[in-house]
């Protein structure tokens, strides 16, 4: 038994330790559709697999559990935290003015207050999949129904009362099921976590070709960066410095510009960085041909280094701000940066949302195309589980990565866990009544989907035994 699986059982307290990967009573051997079966039992053995099998969370947002019970690295630090990061969105949307939106999800407003700006919009966002993720984490943690007027002081208080050392296990392992995460903290390049082996972490390598930032990369390196092969060498540094520790590196250049990243040598891209670095602007063609090269090159660091490169694709986070031309271009880009480095491990991340058809050609096509449907199941968990339901009858099964919550309120997670086991389940038994799957197909999907392929692609195993002995713990 790996460190790794001991951890996860001595954690998980909602789930049977013996079905861990067991396989269902009388499921038969092969992979021929099994005899028919009354679709009651079908459901419920699925089900019961999913139940007990733990998730491999392959993207959230999460500060360490320390800077969040002193309320670090969220906008306030009561019950108003779980609507401050993509429900707010939604309350936007549906016509919140930001005056209110800033009062439910900031400091110093009491309880009170917070319901009133929030009860004229919450019938007209609670049953999307962000009010879903917010309504089942405050009914499985807090044990509260139903969110209104009169339960808004018995949250407030489970609220403070969850908020303790544990915090984390207690929401991700043992409500969600989650074996282990992997953050891109958002504040700095890598966060050297405090719980390394269960926060397992992302490189994030965005500053390092937008920009790109000099100083915020460079500092740390104690190198001082006169010309582009200077800021190679800081890159470097980087990738030799935490390379063996991420499990990927990340970059969300796609909220910024398109993926049309270009191989632009270094001789051409050398005088655009000179002018950078003396504080000249550049027009948008020479900063995308600076851009383009700094990508290939930090892509071909990752690669030397076995890491998949996660981008982001797709929907945007925010309202009243998204190009929809520029998101339902990412697919064919994406097939073009596949082509440009079939060495390397891409990880399309959000299915790509709303385009998520093309991205399963997308995998279906190319050998090194992975698709990740962190964050999908809250954006649209119907679309969600008809992906992964066109997924599987179309791509190789081994290249798609089902949960990832990108939330930075470690309570979300919980809610957008339970949608993606509720999602998975559905797809597999419709898969099975339609007779695309015979149900021992199915119940064999259940492990690699959940966690298995994660585990493969991140290399995670190996990871945490080299964190278990970090330099900075």
């Amino acid at each position: 038994m790996t460190a790794m699986r001991r951890d996860v059982l001595k954690g998980l307290g909602v789930l049977g330790a013996a079905a861990l990967g067991a396989p269902a009573a009388g499921a038969a051997e092969g992979g021929a559709p099994a005899a028919r079966e009354e679709a009651p039992d079908a459901r419920a053995r699925i089900r019961a697999r999913i139940a007990a099998t733990t998730l491999v969370d392959t993207h959230e947002h999460l500060p360490d559990e320390a800077d969040r019970l002193r309320g670090a690295f969220v906008e306030c630090d009561d019950w108003g935290v779980l609507f401050s990061q993509y429900l707010d969105s939604d309350l936007i949307a549906a016509g919140m003015p930001k005056k209110q939106r800033d009062l439910l999800c900031g400091r110093g407003a009491d309880s009170e207050a917070k319901w009133r700006a929030l009860e004229p919009y919450w019938p007209a966002v609670k049953h999307t999949g962000y009010g879903q993720a917010v309504r089942i984490a405050i009914r499985e943690l807090y044990g509260v129904e139903e969110l209104n007027g009169r339960s808004i002081p018995e949250i407030a208080q489970a609220y403070e009362k969850l908020r303790v050392p544990g915090m984390y296990r207690r929401v991700l392992a043992e409500t969600a099921g989650i074996e282990s995460c992997q953050v891109n903290f958002l504040w700095g390049p890598f966060k050297e976590s405090r719980q390394p082996t269960f926060l397992l972490q992302d490189l994030s390598f965005l500053g390092m070709h937008i920009g790109p930032d000099i100083r915020t990369f460079a500092e740390p390196a104690g190198i001082e960066v006169k010309n582009l092969e200077d800021w190679h060498r800081v890159i470097a540094w980087w990738f030799d410095r935490y390379g063996p520790y991420a499990v990927a590196v990340k970059s969300q250049a796609a909220y910024l510009r398109g993926l049309d990243y270009e191989q632009v040598p270094a001789r051409d891209a050398a005088p655009l960085f000179a002018r950078h670095r003396a504080g000249e602007s550049l027009d948008p063609a020479e900063r995308k041909r600076l851009e383009d090269h700094l990508f290939w090159f930090c892509v071909g660091e990752a690669t030397r280094r076995g890491l998949p490169v996660k981008l982001h694709t797709g929907y945007y986070a925010g309202a009243n701000g998204m190009p929809i031309a520029r998101v339902r271009a990412n697919p064919g880009e994406a097939a073009a940066l596949c082509r440009g480095s079939p060495q390397t491990t891409f990880v399309f991340m959000h299915i790509g949302y709303p385009c998520w058809q093309e991205m399963i050609a997308l995998a279906k096509h190319y050998t090194n195309a992975v698709i990740d449907m962190c964050w999908a199941w809250i954006i649209d968990p119907a679309a969600s589980k008809e992906f992964l339901k066109s997924y599987i009858a179309a791509a190789p099964a081994n290249k798609v990565l089902t949960f990832g919550g990108d939330y930075i309120p470690v309570e979300c997670v919980a809610g957008h866990a339970r949608l993606a086991r509720r999602g998975i389940a559905r797809a597999l038994e419709e898969l099975v009544a339609e007779e695309t799957l015979g149900l021992d197909d199915a119940l064999a999907l259940v492990d690699p989907l959940m966690r298995g392929n994660a585990r493969a692609i991140f290399r995670i195993e190996e990871k945490i035994r080299r964190l278990e002995s970090a330099p900075w713990l």
